[in-house]
């Protein structure tokens, strides 16, 4: 079989790109409580910046990128300036310092995360077909770098900080080497408006749409419960190696991102969004009763839900839109999703996340798990539900 080398290279992009967010995002809840002894709160906060940075990034996208610069240089930027502040990052102790940079960071990382997906989009061919293969190369990243801070012990430490900052100062680099992918004439004609994609709010009259985008909206309060304190959590019981364990939920992701277009061929995608939304509730309540003696295998159970979760929910959920948006809108619409999902989903997911984490703190610094697990466990499943009744079979026909 032929190696297409822009596949390679795209593929090294993507890499390096989740590399640099799987080497602190997911440990520096960790970090944040017991070395810096921010509250429950703090962290939520912290965490609620990828939202803030999501919101932002349709505008850097749409007048920056789409408009004066190329995108390899533009993503070379970005990633550069973010490796300066990541490092400053690393030595800031205090709420008050730690804050301000790290909103600082994920405005300048999340709009990447568009933009590194559209240069694949842009050089690959046949991108249903070959993109998930490039894809999975990004969760790789995440899987090594997990394994890496979690095998040398660094979760309570600022070291996985200083990787980042390095790791991106390597993919600020490798930009460079990438083709020159100019703005396109089209888009310096559009409106500002049209670029940051307000026209896709017109979707929103559509019932089954609005459904996915409600659904998408409620399952974002789990999620940011498992990014903010799945970790500190595994530590807190005395799970060895914890972010090398939660490793093993990015492997599952691989496994259902390749696999994904065949249960999409053979189940409705009603079905297919169901199971993804009750997987996201049903893994807090395995990691609830994971913590008491005999009871570990339910939270390996619960960190290997995370293929079916994500992938069902947020993949398909990618699919369907680029399926019912029209042609001329649908990079639009994608973008539209993330800003509601990543950006106002995601913030107050973040912010509900710290406030009952907090709620449940003990005078050690050690939580009551149990109760603060029973919140996204049972959101999780209301959601699925919810979505169900409402995501008739006439609405999905009618795509």
């Amino acid at each position: 079989m032929r190696i297409n080398s822009i596949h390679v290279r795209l593929a090294g992009l993507l890499f390096l790109h989740f590399f640099v967010l799987g080497s602190w995002l997911v440990t520096t809840g960790t970090y944040l409580l017991n070395t810096l002894d921010f509250t429950g709160s703090q962290v939520g906060l912290v965490y609620a910046g990828t939202a803030i940075g999501a919101v932002v990034s349709p505008f850097v996208s749409g007048l920056i990128a789409d408009r004066y610069l190329a995108l390899d240089k533009f993503l070379a930027l970005l990633y550069g300036l973010g490796a300066v502040v990541m490092f400053f990052l690393a030595q800031a102790e205090t709420f008050t310092w730690f804050y301000p940079l790290v909103l600082l960071y994920l405005v300048l990382y999340m709009p990447t995360m568009g933009l590194s997906t559209a240069m694949c989009f842009h050089h690959i061919e046949r991108p249903n077909r070959n993109f998930p293969r490039v894809r999975a190369w990004g969760t790789l990243g995440w899987i090594i770098a997990g394994i890496l801070v979690g095998t040398l012990d660094l979760e309570t430490q600022r070291i996985p900080l200083f990787i980042a900052a390095g790791s991106s100062v390597v993919l600020a680099l490798y930009c460079l080497t990438l083709p020159n992918t100019p703005p396109s004439e089209t888009a310096k004609q559009k409106t500002i408006g049209e670029l940051i994609g307000l026209e896709a709010f017109g979707l929103l009259r559509r019932p089954a749409f609005a459904v996915l985008m409600l659904a998408l909206t409620l399952i974002c309060i789990p999620s940011a419960f498992y990014y903010s304190f799945v970790n500190p959590y595994l530590n807190e019981i005395g799970i060895a190696n914890a972010a090398g364990k939660m490793a093993l939920g990015q492997g599952s992701e691989v496994f259902f991102m390749l696999t994904l277009p065949f249960f999409l061929a053979r189940f409705r995608l009603r079905y297919v969004m169901f199971i993804g939304l009750i997987a996201w509730g049903l893994r807090y309540l395995l990691f609830g009763y994971g913590q008491f003696e005999g009871q570990t295998w339910m939270l390996y159970a619960g960190i290997l839900l995370h293929g079916v979760a994500f992938c069902f929910t947020a993949l398909t959920g990618q699919i369907y839109v680029d399926k019912v948006a029209p042609q001329h809108l649908r990079s639009t619409a994608q973008g539209f999703v993330s800003f509601i999902t990543l950006g106002f989903g995601a913030l107050f997911g973040s912010w509900f996340a710290g406030w009952i984490v907090e709620a449940h703190a003990l005078p050690d610094n050690t939580h009551e798990w149990l109760p603060i697990w029973y919140w996204p466990g049972w959101i999780g499943i209301a959601t699925g539900v919810l979505f169900l009744l409402m995501f008739r079979r006439k609405m999905e026909q009618q795509a």
